[in-house]
């Protein structure tokens, strides 16, 4: 996993709208390759799935993406890379992630993207990206990306 750089400084990107929380995502799906997890935090409403959908989008993938939080685990396979969206805010236990087979869809050869990924910080492997979305008082989101060599121009 060459592109991630957990050495990387944090990339701020300031989303006043949807649309750019979607276009931030595509920008993200430009940089990802087989094997890579995301690990997503952020509270209620932050825009965590929007950003999702934006990555969806940028793979190609047709699916309709919606939040994986009582599923836990939703596969798109019709994009350039297996889409793996997971939702971890409901887990009580890690005995149901490695139930559902977690472990291998995080080591496997897709894109992994882990919602609410601090209600399994221990699980994640090291070698990751790591994404705080903050609400800020005027309703925009500061979208805080480390380990990912970001370049925000033209978003």
């Amino acid at each position: 996993m060459k592109k991630i750089n957990r050495e990387s400084s944090v990339n701020t990107v300031n989303a006043a709208s949807a649309e750019i929380m979607m276009a931030i995502g595509r920008k993200i799906a430009t940089l990802t390759e087989p094997g890579m997890v995301i690990a997503l935090r952020g509270g209620l409403g932050a825009g965590k799935t929007t950003l999702v959908k934006g990555v969806a989008e940028g793979l190609g993938v047709k699916s309709e993406i919606t939040s994986p939080s009582f599923t836990i685990i939703k596969e798109y396979n019709d994009g350039r890379l297996p889409l793996y969206h997971m939702d971890l805010y409901r887990i009580d236990n890690f005995e149901e992630l490695y139930m559902i087979g977690f472990e291998e869809l995080i080591y496997g050869s897709g894109l992994s993207i882990i919602e609410w990924s601090e209600n399994g910080q221990e699980l994640l492997p090291e070698k990751r990206v790591d994404i705080l979305i903050t609400i800020l008082d005027d309703g925009s989101r500061n979208v805080d990306i480390k380990g990912l060599d970001f370049e925000h121009s033209g978003i």
